[in-house]
């Protein structure tokens, strides 16, 4: 009843509540910040709780990952990434996804200005951020 009729006319209706759909609906300008895999992404969608025990140490610390879970997890954010890539361009989109595993880490500066914390050219992720907000950089590291 609330959902775009632009997507469920095209669509299923449980269809249109995700974001890969719902985002071609957005008539705004809209800029995305995210990771393309964080930690609570692994915890609550990829391997939720009680899942597979075998995940629980690469859960909670990515150096405990076997080389088949790293490769899991970069088929996950090679997914997500697909899904962005498949919105086009637009002059009034832009994005900056990397793939810090800290959740929310766009929200605690001490991550973002840690040593050692990616850079983006000669730019710390803030910097790189706000480079972005003019809709021009569409960054992936």
């Amino acid at each position: 009843k609330n959902l775009p009729s632009l997507c469920t006319s095209k669509l299923p209706a449980g269809m249109c509540l995700f974001p890969q759909n719902e985002v071609k609906q957005i008539q705004t300008p809209l800029f995305i910040l995210n990771a393309a895999y964080d930690s609570w992404q692994v915890r609550n969608i990829l391997v939720p709780g009680g899942s597979d025990p075998r995940w629980r140490s690469c859960k909670h610390d990515i150096k405990q990952c076997s080389a088949k879970q790293l490769k899991i997890l970069q088929g996950f954010r090679d997914h997500f990434l697909e899904a962005i890539e498949a919105q086009g361009d637009s002059p009034t989109r832009g994005l900056f996804i990397n793939s810090c595993f800290a959740h929310c880490q766009s929200e605690i500066q001490e991550i973002w200005f840690a040593p050692g914390s990616p850079v983006l050219g000669d730019k710390v992720n803030t910097l790189a951020l706000f480079s972005c907000l003019n809709f021009v950089c569409i960054q992936v590291f």
